[in-house]
């Protein structure tokens, strides 16, 4: 997985907007002004946050050891995929996508 493919597959959503988080380094996609994807490095490794269900951030991170708690974003729902790891792309899109769900859900709880 290459980050120019997933940006352009993030991009893809609808209303989705991106915009460079200075501080962090770091790309971020927005849908309707929420977060839903970071495209960063981690010690030099290509990396992408996501949010997710503290339950499956949990099995994630059990099962991948390139799936860590995100640095910069709240660790229960936020998990950082290192895209030069084990993750089929497969998974990661699958991810991208119910990560932008979340932010969907938040957009409709008014959060």
């Amino acid at each position: 997985m290459n980050t120019s493919d997933l940006l352009t597959y993030c991009m893809s959503k609808p209303d989705a907007e991106q915009s460079v988080h200075s501080d962090w380094k770091a790309t971020q996609i927005k849908s309707g002004g929420v977060l839903f994807a970071m495209v960063h490095e981690v010690n030099g490794r290509p990396a992408l946050s996501l949010k997710t269900t503290p339950a499956l951030a949990e099995l994630l991170r059990e099962a991948h050891s390139d799936v860590v708690p995100s640095e910069h974003l709240n660790k229960t729902h936020w998990s950082t995929l290192l895209l030069d790891g084990s993750l089929k792309d497969s998974q990661i899109y699958y991810l991208v996508d119910a990560s932008y769900q979340q932010a969907g859900a938040t957009r409709a709880a008014g959060v």
